[in-house]
């Protein structure tokens, strides 16, 4: 029985896999080798592009609110009534022991 060692890669292009000790597999070869399916790297794009779509959207909701909300408490903390940042107590805050 002879093992050979694969090194997969989910994209891209290498037209020399055989690496000598090793075949590294790039895009449409890899998937191809891990499903016997030569189209499968088609297929797969379309779902991964909607579903990464609507993880952005849902990830850039709530990194705003967070972004908000960091802002408020940050202000309340750190800033004076005008706005302007204290630094004195934000130094003091971050470093002092």
């Amino acid at each position: 029985m002879v093992i050979e060692a694969i090194n997969g890669c989910c994209y891209g292009r290498d037209n020399n896999p055989d690496k000598g000790d090793y075949f590294k597999l790039c895009g449409q070869r890899f998937w191809e080798f891990i499903s016997s399916n030569e189209d499968l790297y088609i297929e797969l794009i379309e779902p991964l592009g909607k579903e990464a779509k609507e993880r952005n959207d849902d990830f850039m909701q709530s990194y705003s609110r967070m972004v908000n909300r960091f802002t408020v408490e940050f202000a309340a903390e750190f800033c004076d009534e005008t706005g302007a940042i204290d630094w004195s107590k934000l130094v003091t805050h971050n470093s002092s022991k």
